[in-house]
Parts: C-alpha cells; structure tokens; sequence
C-alpha cells in the first residue's frame, strides 16, 4: 500500500484511480477548484484529510473515511460508492452519499440536505444528522443512537430499523414499507402517512395528524404526546399507554388505550370499523 501525506491538491481528479492507498493529513482546496479529486478509487483510506472542492469521492470501492472534514463547498460529496466505512467525519456538503452501496457511518457529524437517496444497506450509528428529505428511496436502512433533526424523512423507504434514536422530523416515513422504531422519540406532524408495515415499539410519539391511511400498523406499549385526530383511515392494532388528544376514524384493527380527549366517527369515506378499547372498555 503506498502513503500519500501532507499534501495539497486543488486540480480535477487529481488522484483518479488511485489504488491501494492510505491518503493521509491532505488538503483537497486551492484556485484551480478542480472536481472529482478521488474519483474512481479502489482500497483506499482516507484519514485527517479536509475537502472542500465538489464530487471529492465518486465511484468508490472498499474506501473509508477518517477524522476528516468535508465543508459546503463538497457539493455532492459520496456518490455511486460501494463498501464505505465512514468514522469520526464531519460531513456539511449538500446531496452526500447517493446511490451508494454497503456504508457504515459512526460516530460523524453531517448536516447535508438530500442526504443519502436511493442508497442500499446503509447504517448510521452514534452520529448526530440534519438533512431535508433524508433518506429519500432506499432501501436497508439501519439508525442506532441517532440524533436526527429535518423534514420530509424516510420518505418511500424499505426496510428501514430505527433503535435508541431521537428524531425531530415533519412527514416522516410517508409511503415507507417495512418500518420498526424501537426505544426511540418521534416528534413532527403527520407521521407515516400512507406508510405499510410500519412498527413501533415502546416509542414516545409526538404531533399533530399521525399515523393516517396507514396499512400494517402497529404500535407496542408507545406513548402519544399532543396528538391529535390520529389513525384516520388506518389499520392498525396499537396499544398505547396513556392519554391520545383524539381519534378518528381507524379504519380496522384494535387500538388499546389509557384515557382519550375525544373519539370521532363522523364524515367517513371509507367503511371504518376498528375497535377502540379505553381503560379496558370497548367504545
């Protein structure tokens, strides 16, 4: 394996190709603002290296990146990638990582709006991440000890597991398939719209409109918080703990609850005949 170290590169692909190689304390910066510095590489490591010129790591293959940073100006950073291991990395360039393939990410820092569409068996563990429209199209998602703040996340995801996380999102996970959040804080408006096979287990659920035109729901000893006309059109079988501002129309299923403000069973367009049991009581 051969050491590239402490140097400064600023022109088109300036080390295109390169293979079996431990890239290391470089700057990837200067006048010629060249693209696609690391394109096409293959086995290489990328440590202490700061970037700040577009498309720096593209067609990649069994690469990984160390303890670097990668500023605004590395618009589209991590494209077309295979087998990606991402650790200790500050990420703020728009549209990273797309249609990559097999990448780990821990224990990074990434603020990139349109992050990681249409990738394939990603998983992000201990990072904190904010981007609109995170997540967009893919598929084998894995989020462990996640702190996420956007809009519009997980929409049209498949089988995606989320554990341990905390996410500040709006119309998250909106024509998913094959959702489980576990152990983990939801909070944003219209939740999971339209969403099918969507589970959440011991989860706290937070806003306004969730959990509408829902197949496959499922919700397991899950707290709601300041929610409002919840489940409409839904099936869904849930046993929530506590209080739910109010219900309307489930469309089938079972939905356990502790107390509820108000049930609404009015102005359907659907046949709507879920059971809703309240303190032990069918309503």
């Amino acid at each position: 394996m051969i050491t590239i170290e402490k140097k400064t590169y600023d022109q088109e692909r300036a080390l295109y190709n390169v293979k079996d190689a431990l890239v290391k304390n470089c700057v990837f910066a200067g006048p010629a603002d060249g693209e696609s510095v690391l394109k096409e590489t293959r086995n290489v490591s990328i440590e202490n290296c700061s970037f700040s010129l577009r498309y720096p790591v593209w067609h990649a293959k069994s690469y990984k990146i160390t303890a670097s940073r990668m500023d605004e100006k590395t618009r589209a950073p991590i494209w077309y990638c295979e087998n990606g291991v991402i650790e200790n990395t500050n990420i703020v360039g728009v549209k990273a990582l797309r249609e990559c393939a097999d990448t780990l990410i821990e224990n990074c820092e990434i603020d990139s709006p349109e992050f990681g569409w249409k990738t394939i068996s990603t998983t992000v563990k201990n990072s904190k991440l904010t981007s609109e429209y995170a997540f967009l199209d893919s598929k084998n998602v894995t989020l462990r000890k996640v702190e996420f703040k956007g809009k519009y996340s997980f929409q049209y995801v498949e089988n995606l597991t989320i554990t341990d996380s905390y996410l500040d999102t709006k119309d998250a996970f909106w024509h998913s398939k094959n959702v489980t959040v576990k152990n983990s804080v939801v909070k944003g408006e219209y939740l999971a719209w339209f969403s099918d096979g969507l589970t959440l287990i011991n989860c706290k659920i937070i806003g306004t409109q969730p959990l509408c035109y829902c197949k496959n729901l499922k919700l397991v000893d899950c707290e709601m918080v300041d929610c409002d006309l919840s489940f409409e059109y839904s099936d869904v079988d849930a046993t929530i703990n506590g209080y739910v501002e109010s219900i309307k129309n489930p469309r089938s299923g079972v939905i356990k609850v502790d107390s509820v403000g108000e049930i609404i069973r009015e102005d359907a367009v659907f046949d709507c005949n879920a059971q809703i049991i309240v303190d032990g009581k069918p309503l």
